[in-house]
């Protein structure tokens, strides 16, 4: 066992992503898996912040919406997130949070679609992503419905009532991951248009957003993306469709000329059209090292890396704790596992706060899935090694049944 666990720290001196963990300020002590529900603080995000606040706000007041450029960085940064999901540029615009995005979007896919009625998306999607469709269904009053069916069933489904198709990239719970290409395709051969959450992908899988012909797609900035809890999320509208959407929400930076306060609104060109309030510039600020940083890992680099991790974690759960009660979700083949891995059993929640109080911190799905996330540019392969060894020891010696691990709080 100690030979093999130095095999893990020769393969982490010798990885080219190596140098990327110094970028992150991680505690001592903890081993962190939970990357894919908030990625941990880059080093250079409290100088960052610091500066907007102490300077840019600070000193320069209401002078920095110009002179530090804060009007345009929805934009700026949107357009440096459209690198990393292979968006052309003025397609990306970084702003308000994933579900008011989709609700942008969804309402604008609907409205280029009259006389179809349905949103169809996966049994098991992400939650708020279907509350979204439902209440926006709802308000519409247009007798529009959302349709879920399992993922093995979403072509059949595309019949010509579906207005939209709406999917997330990469499965919560799963870590399963779509082939995004050809449900796109399949979804404009039915006449529908296809909305894809890239939430748990951006940042970590390589994406083509544009190659794959996507009509529209959102995704949050606090995962992958390192922005920190409640990020600025961002939406992608393709080109070709900019001109002719219509947006639910028309607030005062959409307009064609904000500042000449207009009675009417007049839509913005391009991806400005979708902006609605005054964005966060600290928030922004904060995202915007995030973006920078994932920027500078190759991509190649970063998927090859989680793939090698996913699986060594795969195997070494088989191999060490094949006995006590796990049952992987997670794809074994490559092309359909992003970046977690989840097992299911019968006492993921006890289990999951059993490893947090021991510094391996991943986190519990309900109802009974334990996710581990997968972070490449601070992850090292020795890092799993040490995480399952604390996992066979709470389950070798039943830590998780002590009664403080039952306790449910209230984020799990």
């Amino acid at each position: 066992m100690v030979d093999r666990r130095e095999a893990l720290v020769r393969l982490d001196a010798a990885d080219p992503l190596a140098g990327f963990r110094d970028a992150f300020s991680l505690p001592e002590g903890v081993i962190y898996l939970d990357g894919n529900s908030l990625g941990a603080l880059p080093v250079a995000t409290a100088g960052r912040v610091a500066a907007v606040v102490a300077a840019e706000w600070g000193q320069g007041l209401i002078r920095s919406w110009n002179d530090a450029g804060w009007i345009g960085l929805p934009e700026a940064v949107g357009d440096k997130i459209g690198r990393l999901i292979g968006a052309a540029p003025g397609s990306v615009l970084a702003a308000d949070s994933t579900s008011v995005n989709l609700y942008k979007l969804l309402a604008a896919a609907l409205a280029l679609r009259p006389g179809r009625r349905v949103i169809l998306t996966e049994a098991g999607n992400f939650p708020t992503d279907v509350y979204i469709a439902d209440g926006l269904a709802a308000s519409l009053g247009e007798g529009h419905e959302v349709r879920a069916v399992p993922a093995g069933g979403l072509r059949e489904a595309m019949t010509p009532e579906v207005a939209v198709v709406m999917l997330t990239h990469v499965n919560y719970r799963t870590g399963a991951m779509h082939d995004m290409a050809a449900l796109t395709a399949a979804a404009h051969a039915a006449g529908a248009l296809m909305v894809w959450d890239l939430a748990h992908s951006a940042g970590a899988v390589p994406l083509d957003v544009a190659a794959d012909r996507v009509d529209f797609a959102v995704g949050c900035g606090y995962k992958f993306l390192n922005g920190g809890p409640g990020a600025p999320a961002f939406l992608y509208v393709a080109p070709g469709l900019q001109g002719q959407v219509r947006y639910p929400l028309t607030g005062w930076l959409g307009h064609a000329a904000p500042f000449a306060f207009e009675d009417r609104f007049r839509p913005a060109a391009g991806i400005a059209r979708a902006t609605v309030g005054t964005p966060s510039i600290i928030a922004m600020a904060a995202l915007e090292v995030g973006v920078d940083l994932a920027l500078r890992a190759p991509m190649a680099a970063v998927r090859a890396k989680s793939l090698a991790l996913s699986r060594l974690l795969i195997d070494l759960v088989a191999a060490r704790c094949g006995d006590a009660g796990f049952t992987l979700v997670t794809p074994l083949a490559d092309a359909e596992r992003a970046s977690q891995v989840s097992f299911r059993h019968a006492h993921a929640y006890p289990i999951a706060q059993a490893l947090i109080a021991r510094g391996v911190i991943g986190d519990f799905r309900a109802p009974d899935v334990l996710r581990f996330g997968i972070t490449p540019l601070y992850l090292r392969y020795v890092d799993l090694w040490d995480a399952v060894d604390v996992l066979a020891d709470v389950m070798t010696r039943e830590i998780w049944r002590e009664a403080r691990f039952s306790m449910v709080r209230v984020v799990t």
